[in-house]
Parts: structure tokens; sequence; C-alpha cells
């Protein structure tokens, strides 16, 4: 990136704006394909962790928190500045989620679930991928509805509806 910035300053100190404008174009893109890569980042951590509360039927402290974060950081990355735009909509993340991120965190989630118990194969063909989908969408869409503050709360409401949620709320009381 810094090259291009270099080229842009040359681009417009010797008046070629048009070259300049495509340096822009080339560096907006750049910046887009990180954001997205980190998002893509934090959905494989939702989605492992959705995995090992399907087959486990349980919930630590750690996989909540590690899909709060996930929700959070997801949250923010995913709000462009404009603060008015996603760059990532509502209706786009059950086909991301089904044609880039599932299968890659199947994978991973291979070596997690049960001390890595089961080869990737046979995970994925264990696992109802529709339900851990469905249900990753229903978090990323608290995204949109809820503000940074709000967004704890409301899940460990909707963690609490995983299998073993309740007596992961329940914990100490």
């Amino acid at each position: 990136m810094t090259q291009e910035l270099i080229d842009l300053k040359t681009c417009l100190i010797e008046g070629r704006y048009a070259e300049a404008l495509e340096i822009v174009e080339e560096l907006e893109s750049m910046s887009k394909q990180a954001i997205l890569a980190r998002i893509q980042s934090y959905l494989a951590i939702l989605i492992i962790h959705l995995i090992k509360n399907q087959v486990e039927q349980r919930l630590t402290n750690s996989w909540a928190s590690s899909i709060r974060n996930a929700i959070r950081e997801i949250k923010k990355y995913n709000l462009k500045d404009n603060k008015t735009s996603f760059y990532i909509n509502g209706e786009e993340w059950q086909h991301l989620l089904e044609e880039e991120i599932i299968e890659s965190a199947i994978a991973d989630a291979s070596d997690e679930v049960l001390n890595g118990k089961y080869s990737r194969a046979h995970l994925a063909s264990m696992l109802d991928k529709t339900t851990i989908i469905q249900t990753a969408v229903k978090f990323l869409h608290l995204t949109y509805n809820y503000s940074a503050k709000e967004l704890p709360a409301i899940m460990d409401e909707y963690l609490s509806q995983l299998p073993g949620g309740d007596i992961w709320l329940n914990r100490g009381n």
C-alpha cells in the first residue's frame, strides 16, 4: 500500500488525475478486501463454536465469549465509515456462510470438537449445517438492530437458547 500512496502523490503532483483516480480505486478495493477478510475470519470463529456447541450439546464460558466477541467484531467491521451502510447486507450472510465459510470451519472444528475425536469428513456428516447457518444468521442479524452497548445482553438471551445454554446462563444460581 505504501507504493500506491507514493504513486498517488506523484500522479497528483504531476497533474495525472485520471491515473490518480485509478490508484484511489485500487486502494479502496484493497481496503474493502481487507475488511471482508477480517469479517470472514470472525465468521469462521462463530461457526466453529456453533459446531462445537451442536456436537457437544453444551455451552462453555469460553465458547459464549468467543461467539459474543465474533458478533461484536463483525458488527464493528461490517459498518462502513458513513455509518449508514454495510459491507455485507443482511440477506447476504446465508450465501456467504454456505459458499465460503462452513466447510473450512468444519475442517478447523474437527481439530477441536471433543479434542479432535472426529475427522473432518466424519464431523461434516454428523452436523446439521442448516441449523448452524440459521443460528449464525440469526446472531448476525442482531448486529443491524442493536447497538454495541445493547448487544451483550441480547446475545446472552440468544446464547441461552443454544444446547446447554440454559445451564450456562443459570451458572452460579
